[in-house]
């Protein structure tokens, strides 16, 4: 199997017009030919093509021009040639989001993650460049801001995830890329920015010059109390700033302070990262620990820690009871990596299409594997915005895509709902410049695309595909539809 393409491979992909690019064309010169067998792009995702399509005439609603809601426009308007096709977005900007932890790391520069949405939305389909202020379900239909009303017959939610940097006290976004402040995730495409790599770099350079002194700064990379994309991301940020500094023979002194309990939910892949962290300086896991207000003028970042202490001794169960108990934590740092909380947009929330209880209150209420609203049965989602246990990457965002549409097409046909989405998610783990622990898993754990590969070893092979073909396989065929 052909891995690394050529240079002159990728300056093809990249100068090529993509309305004049054939997939079949774009799969020969990416090297993966007819299998598609990486990354969990099985051919059984094209596999009933035909048998997902409808002439049938219809009014279908795509709220959101991200990865998800372009994926899902495409393949609808694939699958409905006869259908009236609106999709409400304002951003003119798309980013393609993995491509930001390597900005952070100095391999991408802007021009390699950005292009214009227009490039992928076709001229049959009517662009509402405006965001939906309210979800009127009942009576099939959106207002947008503006106070345009668009009714639908089916619509398809991709509105993504909301970042809360205001969610933490003594932070605003003015102050990423300041006093030593640093977050990938800095990006707000309805206003045409994609900050987070640039500003990520520029503070791998100045955690590299502080380090450069003698003495060893303390760094703080924080993950939150809430679902985010990518759950990986903290951690990649942290391997690979430290591979930054080992490379001239630096250190740090680490912090992960994370919400989660542990360093990842699946056993072998936590073991993988734990072996990794001890290639590097001193990295201590703050476990339970979620960033709650941050001093910015004297660098101190206050954490709430849940912990658990032993109460009273219950002479029936003849065990001690556990208490949970919370307590605040300050930590100086010299710098801080920060995930902020992340949320569905308020128009989801404020609608009736979240779920109205429980830890997925105000996420879009569909059910985990047909993706189907669960009340509403003419509405679907795609991407973030789900309400489902897992799903916050754009390989699942991928997935969902033949899903959504082939059920939208069998209740638009009055048939079954036939497709399933069985929680595919993937996570490219970067542990140094060169290496990936590749963690695919779905609802039943680990779901490696290649079984004989070790899903938790790190390897070269991962890294070289994430870095040079992966981009060129999303701008040219993710975008079109085509995996």
């Amino acid at each position: 199997m052909k891995i690394k393409p050529s240079k002159a491979v990728i300056e093809a992909l990249q100068k090529s017009s993509p309305e004049g690019l054939s997939r079949r064309d774009a799969l020969k010169m990416i090297g993966i030919g007819g299998a598609a067998s990486v990354m969990g792009i099985p051919p059984s995702l094209q596999a009933d093509e035909e048998s997902s399509k409808s002439d049938k005439k219809a009014k279908v609603l795509v709220v959101g021009a991200g990865s998800g809601g372009i994926m899902a426009l495409a393949r609808l308007r694939s699958a409905l040639p006869n259908a009236d096709i609106t999709i409400i977005s304002p951003n003119e900007i798309h980013l393609y989001q993995p491509g930001q932890v390597f900005m952070a790391a100095g391999l991408y520069t802007i021009d390699d993650v950005v292009k214009d949405n227009k490039d992928f939305i076709a001229d049959d389909v009517n662009w509402i460049k405006d965001e939906v202020a309210t979800f009127d379900p009942d009576n099939n239909k959106v207002i947008t801001r503006t106070g345009e009303e668009v009714s639908y017959d089916f619509m398809v939610v991709a509105t993504g995830i909301i970042n809360h940097y205001d969610w933490i006290e003594g932070l605003s976004e003015d102050d990423i890329g300041k006093n030593g402040i640093s977050s990938v995730y800095l990006n707000n495409m309805a206003k045409g920015t994609a900050k987070g790599g640039e500003v990520t770099w520029e503070w791998f350079e100045a955690l590299k010059k502080a380090s450069s002194s003698g003495e060893k700064p303390t760094v703080i990379y924080t993950q939150p109390n809430t679902a985010i994309k990518c759950g990986g991301a903290p951690q990649k940020i942290l391997f690979l700033s430290a591979d930054h500094l080992k490379k001239d023979g630096l250190g740090a002194n680490y912090v992960l302070a994370t919400n989660a309990g542990k360093l990842f939910s699946i056993p072998e892949i936590e073991d993988s990262l734990a072996k990794a962290q001890k290639r590097y300086d001193t990295i201590t896991n703050k476990f339970n620990h979620n960033l709650t207000s941050i001093d910015v003028k004297n660098k101190v970042a206050t954490f709430e820690e849940t912990y658990e202490e032993k109460g009273a001794y219950d002479e029936d169960l003849e065990e001690y009871d556990v208490i949970e108990k919370k307590r605040m934590v300050d930590m100086k740092y010299d710098f801080i990596h920060i995930v902020p909380p992340m949320g569905p947009p308020k128009a989801v929330i404020d609608s009736k299409l979240g779920w109205q209880k429980g830890s997925a209150k105000g996420w879009l209420e569909v059910d985990q594997e047909t993706l189907q609203h669960r009340r509403y049965q003419n509405i679907f989602g795609i991407g973030d915005v789900c309400g489902i246990p897992l799903g916050k990457t754009g390989g699942s965002a991928r997935h969902h895509g033949p899903v959504v549409v082939g059920n939208l097409v069998a209740a638009m046909e009055g048939k079954k709902l036939k497709e399933k989405f069985d929680g595919y998610t993937v996570c490219p783990l970067k542990t140094e410049y060169g290496e990936i622990i590749m963690a695919e898993f779905n609802y039943e754990g680990l779901a490696p695309t290649i079984p004989f590969l070790d899903p938790a070893e790190p390897r070269v092979f991962w890294w070289i595909f994430d870095l040079y073909m992966l981009k060129p396989m999303y701008w040219h065929l993710m975008m079109r539809g085509w995996f």
